[in-house]
């Protein structure tokens, strides 16, 4: 199952620079690093990211990432959670996630 992060154009390239790296500054300040599935990311970068322009939204298998915890979140959906750095290797594909009109523009191909 694929998970995604949005990240923010320094974030990413510190990520592309580093090859690692502890998140945002809400997932160092929280302990772990959030992640959406397919049906919850709009809503995250709504929710998140709204009116922030440059974002890029990176795709990670789920089943590959040893630390990752389902744990309850907004609602009490489950929200998948990694306890540990993100790492570029784990990264599967990343693709700009524009700001058009207000509103976060998600690839043609996202799930």
């Amino acid at each position: 199952m694929l998970i995604y992060k949005i990240l923010r154009a320094p974030e990413w390239a510190e990520l592309q620079a580093q090859g690692e790296t502890a998140g945002a500054p809400i997932d160092v300040a929280d302990g772990y690093i959030h992640f959406s599935t397919a049906d919850q990311a709009r809503e995250t970068a709504a929710k998140h990211f709204a009116g922030e322009d440059g974002l890029i939204l990176l795709a990670l298998e789920a089943d590959t990432l040893s630390s990752l915890k389902w744990e309850p979140s907004r609602g009490g959906a489950l929200f998948p959670h990694l306890y540990g750095p993100l790492r570029l290797v784990d990264v599967l594909w990343s693709k700009p996630l524009p700001l058009a009109g207000g509103t976060h523009e998600f690839p043609d191909d996202f799930a």
